[in-house]
């Protein structure tokens, strides 16, 4: 038997983790995978628990573990965890610092992608990349390595001397309910949403891999375009099961496409309906999914679905054809429509930062936001991932090639017409004229369930807004107040 810990890189940024606090399932789900096998496992949640890497270090020298994990992980589907890999290496460098016979593992769609970089890095000090689905392969190590047979494992990348090896894939799990995450190991404590009404948050999955083909992003990829499902039945029994054992009451489901199959998805809303758990959803879909199920949008909402995430991601049909959505303005527009009138709260985003954005094209966006009026606007910068299709389209114009800067915040390519430094302001303006446009409209709401939510989420999301973005020369102001 192996002591295995696994630990959250210690990064933070505005955006994903200014509303709540969401459980590492991806651990949970390995550390499962690891007890299965015969070992013991720790969970060490250092992003959550806002530790520093003095502590991490502290937590190494007491568990003593003889095999140390990280992963790429921030507590969404995976696009954007490339911004935690600089801080997981320097976790597994620690690990090798305090004991050099404790075996170093990385996984998550960064490293798989990027595994040979990782490993010819000179301060590198993993010792195996897990690249792809990690649970079965993890397995397999952990049994593997007292045997000295590490490197027969499929599905792992190694160094070999000078040389970098990748092992044949493993492959997928057939049957994703033979999963068992540790939920045992998580300290719930940690986790909650922030947004009024609060409460202890789970994130759950109920299917694994997305056949999208966004250029932006990593899944189809990253899942070898794929998409597998668990049995509603199964995901619904995990629900039940978290909110008696550990008092959730919100859940996000952090699937990148939950919705594709109508008839499975709307078997899903009913058992949660039958079962009248009393919790609340947070789910991502699709414009065109939304679309699909008009007539059964009731459901989302009796299902205790409160808030719904698209991609609109731009009014440009050109700029959509770019980001290969599939998916058009108007689609846009109906869909966030239909929740509005479904009772759903709206968050979309929209991209900006293209190598052809300009001061107008900035502007046209934010006036796009608010002829969409979704109830949240996020604003991303786009980040060409290195193992995304745009990277070989932006590479030219990639002025930022710290790891840790790419999360969706900081601009990372500089367009032909703008500088960085305007790029950084246009980001402020978005969000500053967006929600100068809507407050009055939250103030105006009846009071109830809604106006509490927005204002509750408003708030958290800008409150520190004044540190995160650079308005000189913007002409935005740089605070709110808030009235009744």
């Amino acid at each position: 038997m192996s002591k295995i810990l696994f630990v959250t890189a210690p990064y933070h940024n505005w955006g994903v983790q200014v509303v709540g606090n969401w459980p590492p399932l991806h651990l949970a789900y390995l550390a499962g995978a690891a007890i299965e096998a015969g070992n013991e496992a720790r969970i060490y949640d250092a992003m959550n628990k806002n530790h520093s890497f003095k502590q991490i270090w502290e937590e190494i020298e007491r568990y003593k573990p003889d095999c140390v994990m990280s992963l790429d992980y921030l507590p969404v589907t995976g696009a954007i965890s490339t911004a935690t890999v600089p801080d997981a290496l320097k976790i597994l460098a620690i690990a090798k610092e305090i004991n050099p016979a404790i075996v170093t593992l990385l996984s998550g769609p960064h490293p798989t992608f990027m595994y040979q970089e990782i490993l010819e890095l000179v301060q590198s000090e993993v010792d195996y990349v897990l690249m792809g689905e990690a649970e079965q392969t993890l397995k397999e190590l952990l049994t593997a390595l007292p045997e000295g047979k590490a490197k027969t494992v499929k599905g792992i990348a190694y160094r070999d001397g000078e040389k970098v090896v990748a092992n044949p894939q493993q492959p997928h799990i057939e049957d994703l309910d033979t999963l068992s995450p540790a939920w045992h190991l998580l300290d719930w404590e940690d986790y909650n949403y922030h947004v009024e009404p609060r409460g202890t948050m789970a994130s759950i999955l109920s299917s694994r891999g997305c056949d999208m083909v966004c250029a932006f992003c990593s899944q189809r990829l990253f899942w070898r375009e794929e998409w597998r499902c668990r049995k509603p039945e199964k995901v619904v029994d995990e629900m039940e099961f978290l909110r008696d054992t550990y008092n959730v009451s919100f859940f996000t489901l952090i699937d990148a496409y939950p919705t594709k199959n109508r008839k499975r998805w709307e078997k899903y809303l009913d058992l949660v309906i039958e079962r009248d758990l009393g919790v609340l959803l947070l789910i991502e879909t699709r414009v065109e999914d939304i679309i699909r199920d008009a007539d059964i949008l009731h459901k989302y909402r009796a299902a205790g679905i409160i808030h719904v995430y698209i991609g609109a991601e731009s009014a440009s049909k050109e700029t959509l054809k770019s980001l290969n959505k599939g998916t058009t303005f108007e689609q846009n527009k109906l869909a966030l429509d239909l929740c509005r009138e479904a009772g759903i709260i709206t968050e979309a985003s929209f991209m900006i930062g293209f190598p052809t954005e300009t001061w107008d094209s900035i502007q046209d966006t934010i006036d796009s936001a608010i002829y969409l009026n979704p109830d949240i606007a996020v604003f991303p910068i786009v980040t060409p991932m290195p193992f995304t299709p745009i990277h070989a389209e932006m590479k030219d114009r990639i002025r930022v090639f710290d790891y840790s800067q790419y999360n969706l915040v900081t601009p990372i390519i500089e367009p032909f017409e703008m500088t960085m430094e305007e790029m950084t302001q246009a980001h402020g303006k978005c969000y500053m004229e967006f929600y100068t446009n809507k407050m009055q409209e939250i103030i105006d709401l009846e009071d109830g369930f809604k106006r509490k939510y927005m204002l509750s989420a408003f708030l958290l999301m800008m409150k520190d807004h004044g540190n995160t973005f650079d308005f000189a020369g913007s002409g935005m102001p740089t605070h709110f107040t808030i009235g009744a």
